[in-house]
């Protein structure tokens, strides 16, 4: 029977001539162009690209590992896949089908992404499967696309995420937890995740059914866990994932090419793959590989076209030609790669995680990871080079070769402060206990918590107030008055003060996000032991949680622009919301992509129309803008909200401004 699908923004469409009983005759690319519209909604998204269902009901069709010959079969015929990542929760839904294009047009013929614990079930029972976490619909709209799935399901996925992926209420629930393990508390939720939940959900998408899905790893680099891993666990996985997926699903893991490594992290036939990036010889590491998967293809599931950034740390880069001859020599020994990230997108909101290295380090907003496709969808110097070696190895679609699009200059934004987030924190409920609790016992899982108590009896002049463990970055004050800072990242804890009896002692706590790698990711936030004053344990605290991801809590902006500033939370305008308007000229026909600059502010949160930004911190570096999706943009008036949570450029009633340009800069200065 006949099928056409097409592959892209442009809608370059493909004819595919297939046998019913599974046999693909002929794939050859061919005719049609429509321009570049940006559209939102999936219906019209599908209409730009030219997108049509490639599926056929009546198709036997079967996936498989040829241990006999060492290769992929597809339908009985030999395959391998050329792989790119796009995590489809760092990147707006309107804009998956662009992303999904430039992957397919790049000559890729699947897309690998991973599916986030936390993303989906953000708090226990309460399951995301719509609009911007519509996983399904990004599976679909990469079969669309000509493209098969790679899914890795975790339940940990490491991706610089937040606790690696997995969600903050389970240390909420089982503060004791072992985490990756087959501990029962463990087992028992992620059973309920992956088995009642995730997995049927797939089952209908995988390959052998009419879907794309052709692999799915089982957990990530276990083997890192070196003598940590739990054998009872990764079996436990195993099984229920065949279970519920069926048992000829193609199940895989990944690790390092290290031996301890491999031999921790393998599962009994589960088939074992590696990851490397440039500067390394593929045919040794793929002897690693061999030393444990004897017979099969040759896998390397994580090639890097760059590398993660964290604050205060300069913007990692690879050379375009460097990674291209990389490639090339793995695609030279017939294996199979996936390239991660092939477009890395921006961890929205809060849920970039941290790093052990071995002190704390933060992830920043961006996950641009110096990949073929920017962050804000451009293909790089590096998007010819590697279609150039695809090309030598896979067809690769005929058709115009994705270009950068134009971007928005909208200009300076005034802001004017609208409200403390002492006014903010006077609207939300307080607790009371004897000791700190932490985010996790306050039911939060980022933001910030306002934590305050009294001084009980007099102190000497100054008095060391010790913070140890804080999690990860506190604003001290005493009697209302600024008093230092405390900092894990830079091993600060303890702030001399001046107080007297009777006086106050606030401390304003950040996560900056949870560690997502290693055996650390047990990490909880806030003050998470007790306090001291001059070696005195202080006793007695109230508890404000600010749930800056909850949009009900942000201030409105005054509806006069008479409205008289608000007082800032600090002399320097620190801990202060500020709002500000642009306009995207009505005469445009849609909005466009643009970067926010913040200029001399210090560090924060910023929103635009109530989606969060993410965090910025320019003072470090190296990340100085902010990615704004044109989605979340509208013609005529537009609101920005930034909460400042240091100092703000200006003085207090004066406007400050940000900027939102053209270009984005993520190689900025850091400290020496």
């Amino acid at each position: 029977m006949m099928m056409k699908g097409c592959f892209g923004e442009v809608g370059v469409c493909v004819v595919l001539l297939v046998c019913c009983w599974g046999q693909e005759v002929t794939a050859q690319p061919a005719l049609t162009y429509h321009n570049h519209v940006h559209v939102a909604g999936s219906t019209h998204a599908e209409s730009r690209y030219g997108m049509n269902d490639v599926s056929c009901p009546y198709q036997v069709r079967s996936f498989e590992i040829d241990y006999e010959h060492s290769q992929f079969l597809k339908d009985g015929q030999p395959y391998r896949y050329v792989s790119g990542s796009i995590h489809y929760f760092r990147v707006l839904a309107a804009d998956w089908p662009d992303r999904l294009w430039k992957l397919r047009m790049a000559g890729f013929n699947a897309v690998q992404t991973v599916i986030e614990w936390a993303t989906h079930e953000p708090r226990q029972g309460e399951y995301l499967f719509s609009g911007n976490n519509d996983l399904e619909e990004f599976i679909k709209t990469a079969q669309r696309l000509g493209l098969d799935v790679i899914l890795r399901i975790g339940p940990y996925i490491c991706a610089e995420r937040d606790m690696g992926g997995m969600p903050y209420w389970l240390l909420k629930l089982h503060p004791d937890i072992r985490l990756r393990t087959s501990d029962p508390a463990f087992l028992r939720h992620m059973d309920r995740w992956l088995g009642e939940v995730l997995l049927p959900r797939i089952r209908s998408l995988l390959y052998e059914n009419g879907g794309p899905v052709i692999m799915v790893q089982l957990e990530n680099e276990y083997g890192c866990l070196v003598k940590l891993c739990d054998r009872h666990y990764t079996k436990h996985l195993r099984d229920l994932t065949r279970e519920k997926l069926g048992p000829r699903v193609v199940l895989f893991t990944t690790d390092n090419p290290i031996p301890d490594h491999l031999m921790e992290g393998k599962i009994p036939g589960v088939y074992a793959t590696i990851d490397f990036g440039v500067g390394r010889n593929p045919g040794l590491m793929f002897l690693m590989q061999r030393l444990f998967e004897p017979r099969g293809p040759l896998v390397n599931s994580e090639y890097y076209p760059g590398w993660l950034d964290h604050w205060g740390e300069p913007h990692h880069t690879v050379d375009a030609q460097v990674l291209a001859e990389g490639l090339d020599a793995i695609l030279a020994l017939n294996a199979s790669v996936n390239m991660f990230m092939f477009h890395g997108g921006t961890s929205f909101g809060l849920t970039s995680g941290s790093n052990i290295l071995p002190k704390f380090r933060a992830n920043p907003t961006s996950y641009d990871y110096d990949a073929p496709v920017s962050e804000a969808g451009d293909p790089t110097d590096k998007y010819l080079p590697i279609r150039d070696v695809v090309s030598k190895y896979l067809p690769v679609p005929q058709g115009p070769i994705p270009r950068p699009t134009k971007k928005g200059v909208y200009g300076a934004v005034n802001l004017t402060a609208i409200a403390s987030l002492w006014e903010v924190a006077a609207r939300l409920p307080t607790t009371y206990h004897p000791w700190p609790l932490t985010f996790e016992q306050l039911d939060l899982s980022v933001g910030l918590v306002i934590y305050s108590t009294r001084v009980p009896f007099r102190i000497p002049d100054p008095a060391r107030l010790s913070l140890p463990n804080v999690h990860d970055r506190g604003y001290v004050f005493v009697g209302g008055r600024d008093a230092g800072m405390v900092s894990r990242e830079q091993g600060m804890m303890d702030v001399a003060v001046r107080a007297t009896q009777g006086d106050t002692i606030t401390v304003v706590v950040e996560s900056q996000g949870r560690i997502s790698a290693g055996s650390h990711i047990n990490d909880f936030k806030g003050l998470t032991t007790n306090a001291t004053l001059n070696g005195h344990v202080l006793k007695g605290w109230n508890m404000t949680a600010v749930p800056l991801t909850n949009t009900s809590i942000l201030p409105d902006a005054p509806w006069s622009p008479r409205h008289l500033p608000a007082t800032p939370g600090t002399p320097s305008g620190g801990l202060t919301f500020y709002s500000g308007v642009f306009t995207v000229p009505d005469e445009d026909p849609h909005p466009l992509n643009t970067f926010l600059r913040v200029n001399g502010w210090s560090k924060g949160v910023a929103w635009v129309n109530r989606f969060c930004l993410g965090r910025y911190w320019p003072e470090v570096g190296p990340q100085v803008t902010l990615y704004v999706p044109w989605s979340i943009l509208k013609r005529g008036q537009n609101e920005l909200l930034l909460l400042e949570l240091e100092s703000a450029p200006c003085p207090a009633p004066l406007p400050c401004a940000a900027t939102l340009q053209d270009k984005h800069v993520l190689d900025g200065p850091t400290p020496t």
